[in-house]
């Protein structure tokens, strides 16, 4: 009996020992039993776990591509401020202003500090006229980037310029454009060709960078000449002794509203006794609505800030100019146009990228600087059409 006691506890006091060798290979059958325990073929399985493999190497590689994106776009410079002419309700002032234009060569310094010019020069002895191409420029001298547009005259035309339009954050600006001045054959051999480089100021005085003074009657105008020519150090900006005028415009088009306001004037003639801005409308080639502002007197920089509001609908835009000239009173008490400022579709340089800006930039003012031109040289510009003659009766 004890015997059998002694047994008996001995299988008591170790009762997991039998159980010891199931529980060693329960282990590694746990998978397989869990699999062959699911109801779906084992072909779907595979294709989970191969998409769940092929989803996560796409997250990894989205997060790689996205640092390293954001990475390069801290590395790149801020660029200056464009102006953007996407939200224009026409088709016709996309191509007014070019916002961006990358450098096309390099721009690295040279031996010649000023820069280098391309021109294009062609003589129609039938027409007498001489065509300027304005090709590009390169190597301009400026602090950081510019943002450069051309003058070009005629020394025998007074008053009769040409500006191209703004080229936004290079030092290398491709002009691409023509112009043409009347000049007979016998005033070629005194006549000077003049391009000015300059850097646009919307608030301050356009800085020059750089001018070529070409004698005609030193080219051979036989042909069409192009070829490079060195700049040489700016001379005066030629403001024409006439002064200049500031003043910001507004078009609202859902109500047809613009609004001119004329703030002040600066450089005009001493001689002047008094001084007023007069705003004209020309539709179609004629004289359309107008009004003026009070006149200053004993000032040379006159100070207006009056603003005029007048309705124009945007289907007239297109056809409509927009004169803006300051009169004054000389010593024979007699009011007479000292300088006129053109803004509209036919407008060229400055004035045709402030009517630009305008409408690309609806419903905020933007004010401007400009200088006077000849009111002669608007004039010929406009080519007003004369007015209908009111019919007489007869006697």
């Amino acid at each position: 009996l004890e015997a059998d006691r002694s047994t008996k506890m001995r299988h008591v006091s170790n009762p997991l020992s039998t159980s010891a060798p199931v529980d060693a290979t329960a282990g590694p059958n746990l998978i397989p039993d869990l699999i062959t325990k699911i109801p779906w073929p084992r072909w779907i399985l595979f294709i989970a776990i191969l998409a769940a493999g092929v989803l996560l190497v796409s997250c990894l590689l989205c997060v790689i591509c996205y640092c390293c994106h954001r990475q390069r776009h801290r590395k790149q410079p801020k660029d200056k401020e464009t102006v953007g002419l996407g939200s224009a309700r026409n088709s016709t002032t996309t191509h007014l202003v070019q916002p961006d234009v990358e450098c096309l060569e390099p721009c690295s310094g040279g031996d010649q500090p000023w820069g280098q010019l391309l021109l294009s020069l062609e003589y129609d002895f039938g027409s007498q006229e001489i065509r300027v191409g304005l090709r590009q420029a390169k190597n301009l001298k400026a602090e950081g980037t510019a943002d450069p547009y051309a003058r070009v005259s005629v020394s025998t035309q007074a008053g009769r310029r040409h500006e191209t339009k703004v080229h936004r954050g290079t030092l290398c600006p491709m002009f691409e454009e023509t112009c043409c001045f009347l000049v007979p054959p016998a005033e070629l051999p005194k006549a000077t060709l003049k391009v000015q480089l300059l850097d646009f100021k919307r608030f301050s005085e356009h800085e020059p960078l750089g001018e070529l003074q070409l004698p005609l009657g030193t080219v051979d105008l036989q042909h069409v000449l192009e070829s490079w020519y060195q700049l040489g150090p700016p001379g005066s900006t030629e403001s024409e002794q006439m002064g200049e005028l500031c003043f910001s415009l507004r078009y609202v088009p859902s109500s047809g509203r613009l609004t001119v306001v004329i703030l002040e004037a600066r450089g005009l003639n001493p001689g002047l006794a008094e001084a007023y801005v007069k705003v004209q409308l020309i539709l179609n080639q004629r004289k359309w609505k107008k009004n003026k502002t009070s006149s200053k007197k004993g000032t040379t920089n006159p100070y207006f800030n009056e603003a005029f509001v007048f309705l124009v609908p945007v289907s007239q835009l297109q056809s409509m100019d927009l004169v803006l000239a300051v009169w004054a009173r000389g010593l024979q008490l007699l009011a007479e146009p000292v300088g006129k400022v053109l803004l509209g579709p036919r407008a060229s340089g400055q004035p045709l990228q402030h009517w630009a800006d305008m409408l690309a930039h609806a419903r905020r003012p933007i004010a401007q600087w400009h200088h006077l031109r000849s009111p002669r040289e608007v004039d010929r510009a406009l080519a007003l059409q004369p007015r209908l003659p009111l019919l007489r009766p007869r006697s």
